[in-house]
């Protein structure tokens, strides 16, 4: 495998290639990790489902869409099978008939947990491998290309007008 060279300091990075090779980056990471969670039997949406309700039980099924960057209706159908395999149980809200709160199970929590464990050893494994320099700059690019794209979705979006 041979890498690429970096490009001379005084050349002119061309974003669209930059964009490129951070697609092909993500792409690359999310198969790597994909095949980890597959060993433990999850797809990454389970392992989105999973992960997301670690950081914050009691959401409902929209919250949760919402978080994932998906419509309520793409998340249900994995809701079913996610309760159905004992990983994930729906709570009655009291005062509101039409949601649900959603919660992991003991067994969630453990398949949740073992795969943020596999994600954590991959990431571990390569950009942790990076030196401190070089991460804190990535960081930095990174929130900054974060906020220029916030901007952009808020411009995009007519409910922010």
């Amino acid at each position: 495998m041979s890498l690429s060279p970096a490009p001379a300091p005084f050349e002119i990075a061309d974003p669209l290639r930059i964009w490129f090779r951070f697609i092909r980056l993500n792409r690359r990471a999310t198969n790597a990790v994909a095949a980890e969670l597959k060993e433990l039997g999850l797809s990454i949406p389970q392992f989105d489902l999973l992960s997301t309700l670690t950081e914050r039980e009691g959401m409902s099924q929209q919250e949760l869409a919402e978080r994932l960057y998906v419509t309520k209706g793409n998340v249900s159908g994995l809701l079913d099978r996610m309760v159905e395999a004992e990983l994930v149980e729906r709570r009655s809200i009291p005062g509101d008939r039409r949601s649900n709160a959603l919660y992991l199970t003991s067994k969630g929590h453990d398949l949740a947990n073992r795969g943020m464990a596999a994600q954590r050893a991959y990431v571990m494994r390569t950009l942790g491998t990076l030196p401190a320099q070089d991460l804190a700059e990535l960081e930095r690019i990174v929130l900054a290309w974060r906020d220029k794209a916030r901007v952009e979705e808020a411009a995009a979006d007519p409910k922010a007008r």
